[in-house]
Order: structure tokens, then C-alpha cells, then sequence
């Protein structure tokens, strides 16, 4: 990795998920990396305890030094660094045109779809480092197997998580482009489903002539596309039509098995520690992109047995007085309506009680009849305020739009919390021993589970 006279690097909004482990890889492979974000976090503690400088907030003054400053989508451009930065010549490129380049340098397996892209690259990266090809792996969740977002190889691999959001996978150079789902989400930057959609194509045409789109057959917007690929396109799935097909699918609450044929040969059982039939389909897709690099079924199958999940992915946080805690990223109805029936899968006698905190003004305007569908999975329901991210709020929009369209779509055991506090009050009178409380959401919802699950219950 050589960019030329380029040695430091500063990421303004170091903390997020995608920008902490590229900032962490750099690092990692010498350069000098400071950042800066609203408020410590984790991450942000993390990359400090490797020797990464972090500052709270937003001032000019970091910027000594540095020589390119990278930043996510998620930062203004009106932010105070951003103009200062362009105001003294240093360079600023988003998030994505870095790794872009990075890609661009290495033989990448990009992972990208609306849903399961973080579990899917974290399971591929885990095949290719478990087979001894020491890859380089960038991933928008923890890695249970790491503890961290990033892994620095030293072989050409590159696996990377492709974010469509704001077209950013766009500018990643992949030589296997893996799509797991196309579906409606990120509307507000796209404008129409279609527009999204072309963006999916255009990613899938990035591939080079001897490379190949690893898609997953049984997702109604990838077959949809699948005529549009212009490159090699190997599918995978539970369709008897599938390149690599799972069959013989058993699930249970502790994992998830399968037989694998692939171009007609029965290769073996695959088994996942993980539940869900969606849990599943993204080892599946893991599968098809090591099989298309030469990796064994074996040792494919090997580290899948072997794999311990990505954080806040159906993550078993604790116990506390009989209640079991577990919390998922899950901000898109289809999402969540999958946890939930994980949820099912593992808990078959329990009550799921879900902590709710719909992710976006926008995708909750879009989305409030399908979240309400999709919440009738759970027993009991508790709705938070949304959490707003990057947006301004927009008027009439607000978490009674999903309570709302939850009782209309039947659920009897719905109801709003208007903070934390209310929500930690409403879930002491509501848990009982036996009981699953299920906090979901792309926001800061797990820090309610975290309290809940350490509080003296008074």
C-alpha cells in the first residue's frame, strides 16, 4: 500500500462503523492517523488505546499536520474541518474514494446488498483467513474473531463491505462483486427505487473481465437485475436454480445446517452457529465467493462451524433475573421481521419483548405500514424516538407513525417510550423470568440494553 507522499491521514467522524476500522488499518500499515467526532464511543476508545489521537468535536486546530483528511457521508460539507481543510489545500476525500483505492491496489471481494452485506463480508473474511490466505478485511460491524472492524493482511485479498448508501460502493474496484438483497431503502438520497437499482447494475459492471458478481438467487430484486449484469454471474441460494444451492435446510435456536451443491456437485454439510434462515443464506454467499477464489469445501466449512457472529448481528448480550438480552442492527422491516423470526427459532417457548428505535426520518416516513407488519412477530412492543443520524427531523414524522401502523396491522401490545428513562420504566413492569428482550435498531439502541441489563431494577 504506497500513496505516495501522503503519510497522515485524519478522519473527521473517526468513530463511526465504517470509518473506525479503515483508521485502524492505516494505522496498522504505518501511516499517521489522528480523527476527531461529536463524543467518545467505543470505537473512538479503541482506537485511542492503539495509539490513534481522537479529539472531541470539531476545530480547525487538528488539522496540523495532516495531509489528506477523510470523512464519512455522514459529515456536512459545511462542516468546520471539511472548510478549513479545502481552504489550506489539503486534500479531503470521502470515505469511500479510500477505499477505493486501497481496492483499487488489491484483489478485492466487495460485499454489497440492502440487507446482510456486514455479516456476509465478516463470514468471507473469516473462510480466507482460516484457509491461510491472510486477507485484509474492512467491515461496518465488530468482528467477534478480531474484536475490531479491520484486519491488515499481507496478501493481495481485500474483503471489504460495499455501502450503497449515497452510491459509495461505487467507488471500490471489486474483482468478485457479492449481492445479497435489493430492496427499497435509502430513498432519500437515491430519490426511486430505480434509480437504486441502476446503482446495483453499475456496481455489478465494475467487475473486470476475468472477475464475477456472486449473487443470491432467491432475493426478488437480484433476479430482477440479474439480466443486466454484463460480467460472469455465479449464483447462490436456497433455489434448486442456484449455482451453489443449500439444501436439506435445518434450523434450530442453536445454529442453522444445510447440505451444499454447487454446479451440480454435493459437497458437503455446511453448519452455521448462527440462527435464522437468513443467517444462512449470507454463509451461503460466503461460500460461493471462496469457492470462485479456489478455497476448499472443507476449510470453508471448517471456519463457518467455527464462526462467532458480529456484533449487535443477533448478539446474546446477557442475563439478567431469568430475562435473556439480545440486540440486532436490524433498522429495515425486512430485517426485522428475519431477526424476529430468529428470534423464534431460538426461543420457541419465550416471550419476545423488543425494544424499538426506528433509524431515520426519512425511513420511517417510507416505511411505517412495513414496520408495523413486521413487528407483529414480537409479543410486545415498546417504540422509542427516532434516532435521527444525519437527518433533520421532518414534520409529522414520528415514532407514533410505527406504533400506529403496528395496531393497525393487529398488534394489541404496542406502545411508545419517549426516552430512555421511559422506555428502562415501561420494561421493569413489563419482563418476567423467561422472557427475551430484543433491542433493535441502527442507532444507539443497545446502550438501553446495556443499562437495563446492569441496573439495580429499582
Amino acid at each position: 500500500m504506497n500513496f505516495g507522499h501522503v503519510r497522515h491521514l485524519h478522519f473527521v467522524g473517526i468513530g463511526g462503523a465504517g470509518m473506525c476500522g479503515l483508521a485502524e488499518l492505516l494505522h496498522s500499515e504505518g501511516f499517521v492517523v489522528s480523527g476527531c467526532d461529536l463524543a467518545a464511543s467505543e470505537a473512538t476508545v479503541r482506537l485511542e488505546s492503539l495509539g490513534i489521537p481522537v479529539m472531541v468535536g470539531h476545530d480547525p486546530a487538528h488539522l496540523e499536520g495532516v495531509q489528506v483528511l477523510v470523512h464519512s457521508s455522514a459529515v456536512p460539507p459545511d462542516n468546520a474541518e471539511v472548510e478549513a481543510a479545502r481552504g489550506r489545500g489539503v486534500g479531503v476525500i470521502r470515505r469511500a474514494e479510500m477505499l477505493g483505492e486501497i481496492s483499487r491496489l488489491k484483489w478485492t471481494i466487495a460485499v454489497a446488498g440492502t440487507h446482510g452485506k456486514t455479516t456476509t463480508t465478516s463470514l468471507t473474511g473469516f473462510v480466507l483467513t482460516r484457509a491461510g490466505l491472510d486477507p485484509t478485511v474492512v467491515v461496518g460491524g465488530r468482528m467477534h474473531f478480531l474484536g475490531a472492524h479491520a484486519r491488515l493482511g499481507r496478501s493481495e485479498y481485500l474483503v471489504c463491505e460495499a455501502d450503497e448508501f449515497d452510491r459509495s460502493f461505487l467507488a471500490l474496484f471489486p474483482a468478485l462483486a457479492v449481492i445479497t438483497t435489493v430492496e427499497a431503502e435509502h430513498l432519500d438520497t437515491y430519490g426511486s427505487v430505480g434509480a437504486m437499482e441502476e446503482a446495483f447494475v453499475t456496481f455489478a459492471d465494475r467487475v473486470p473481465f476475468y472477475g464475477a458478481v456472486v449473487a443470491c438467487l432467491d432475493d426478488p430484486g437480484v433476479r430482477r437485475l440479474l439480466p443486466r449484469f454484463g460480467h460472469r454471474t455465479v449464483t447462490y441460494g436456497f433455489s434448486p436454480q442456484a449455482d451453489v444451492q443449500g439444501r436439506s435446510v435445518q434450523l434450530s435456536g442453536l445454529g442453522a445446517t444445510c447440505r451444499v451443491v454447487a454446479h451440480g456437485t454435493e459437497l458437503g454439510e455446511l453448519t452455521l452457529p448462527l440462527p435464522g434462515r437468513h443467517m444462512l443464506a449470507n454463509a451461503l454467499g460466503a461460500t460461493a465467493a471462496a469457492l470462485e477464489i479456489g478455497v476448499p469445501f472443507a476449510e470453508i466449512a471448517a471456519a463457518i462451524a467455527a464462526f462467532t457472529g458480529v456484533a449487535r448481528r443477533f448478539e446474546r448480550k446477557g442475563e439478567r433475573e431469568g430475562v435473556v438480552l439480545v440486540d440486532d442492527y436490524a433498522h429495515h422491516p425486512s430485517e426485522v421481521a428475519a431477526t424476529l423470526q430468529a428470534a423464534r427459532q431460538s426461543f420457541p417457548d419465550a416471550r419476545i419483548v423488543v425494544a424499538f428505535q426506528p433509524h431515520l426520518f426519512s425511513r420511517t416516513r417510507d416505511f411505517a405500514r412495513e414496520f408495523g407488519d413486521a413487528l407483529l412477530g414480537a409479543d410486545v412492543v415498546v417504540v422509542l424516538p427516532i434516532y435521527p443520524a444525519r437527518e433533520q427531523p421532518i414534520p409529522g414524522v414520528t415514532d407514533a407513525l410505527v406504533v400506529d401502523a403496528a395496531r393497525r396491522a393487529g398488534h394489541r401490545h404496542v406502545q411508545p417510550a419517549a426516552s430512555f428513562d421511559d422506555a428502562l420504566a415501561v420494561l421493569r413492569g413489563l419482563l418476567r423470568p423467561g422472557d427475551v428482550l430484543l433491542t433493535m435498531g441502527a442507532g444507539n439502541v443497545v446502550r438501553l440494553g446495556d443499562r437495563w441489563l446492569v441496573e439495580d431494577g429499582r
